[in-house]
């Protein structure tokens, strides 16, 4: 584990859009797969974690949140980062089940087949869920696109087409730990996906992306975003920076559009929001911000949130941590 000081230079160093990323993991939830005589089509309801398709063989059609139809080819593969709700489909025409009316049968640990019509050719199809370790407010997620598709990304990322033919080979599962061979495979493109669009496709001339990859304010993001439990002051910032505590401040706010004070109190909070919905008590969750009393924690996490930290305090959920995928990923 690093400390403080060795965060400090690792996030002072190379690209600070790369060094947020080795943060980043996913954490599987679980993973199905289906074959489907046409006519049929499956709505997928919104959810909070991430939606992956793959299309083995076969096509099918994908209704966007947006409302537009896409189709995908055998081969092809999408990632619903925001878990927008959406339908995929033989035909546009083609009425839809709810996903969640077919049966499953467990394959191994986190893999299962999904319990359609037994028929011989038709689409064979392998969905996953997986959830982030970032809120779905974090400025990352809400930049992506609805929908990220392997047809566009693979023209940047040479290893996207050899990961969707491994991925094909597996997905009959006929040979021996065939299901969970496939689900790392699909961690790792989905990976990759993102990775590859954070390369190429999502803009960097303004906004928070820009901001990040900004030489003097991108190492104090990357700091902020690497250790967002740490109560950082603007004169620990601005000595990251390399500037006065006054002219950080002022080209702060310029290049991101808020204060360093507002931006780490947001980042903390949806932190602190992700550890609620894990099972972490508010007390903990506050002791752990540094806060001396829960009420002062409350007050703040509400402010920036919009609502109480109750209202998101869960079980601890079970999934099946495929971080390393991440990792190898942006190395």
């Amino acid at each position: 584990m690093l400390d403080h000081s060795s965060k400090i230079s690792a996030a002072s160093q190379g690209d600070p859009l790369t060094e947020m990323l080795r943060g980043l993991r996913l954490d599987g939830v679980d993973y199905g797969r289906c074959r489907l005589a046409e006519p049929w089509g499956t709505l997928f309801p919104a959810q909070e974690a991430a939606r992956f398709h793959f299309i083995s063989c076969g096509s099918a059609w994908l209704k966007s949140p947006s409302g537009e139809w896409l189709e995908l080819k055998a081969g092809d593969a999408a990632l619903l980062p925001r878990g927008d709700a959406h339908v995929i489909a033989s035909t546009p025409e083609a009425d839809a089940i709810p996903f969640d009316r077919y049966g499953r049968k467990e394959v191994c640990e986190g893999v299962f087949d999904v319990q359609c019509a037994k028929v011989r050719g038709g689409t064979l199809a392998f969905t996953a869920s997986m959830r982030f370790n970032i809120d779905n407010l974090h400025p990352l997620l809400q930049l992506m696109p609805d929908i990220m598709l392997t047809s566009d990304l693979a023209r940047n990322e040479l290893a996207i087409p050899h990961l969707l033919e491994a991925m094909a080979r597996e997905v009959d599962m006929d040979r021996v730990g065939a299901g969970g061979i496939l689900a790392r495979l699909a961690d790792v493109l989905m990976a990759t996906m993102i990775r590859a669009w954070v390369e190429h496709g999502c803009g960097e001339t303004s906004g928070w992306i820009a901001a990040v990859r900004s030489p003097d304010v991108g190492r104090v993001l990357a700091a902020i975003h690497l250790e967002p439990d740490r109560d950082w002051t603007v004169a620990e910032l601005a000595r990251l920076m390399g500037a006065s505590r006054s002219g950080f401040a002022e080209r702060f706010a310029r290049v991101v559009g808020e204060t360093p004070a507002r931006y780490v109190a947001k980042v903390r909070m949806h932190q602190a929001r992700l550890w609620l919905k894990d099972g972490m008590r508010v007390a903990a969750a506050a002791e752990r911000l540094g806060y001396d009393a829960e009420a002062s924690f409350s007050r703040a996490f509400k402010r920036i949130i919009g609502e109480p930290p109750s209202r998101f305090r869960s079980g601890p959920q079970k999934s099946r941590d495929v971080g390393a995928a991440i990792l190898d990923a942006a190395e």
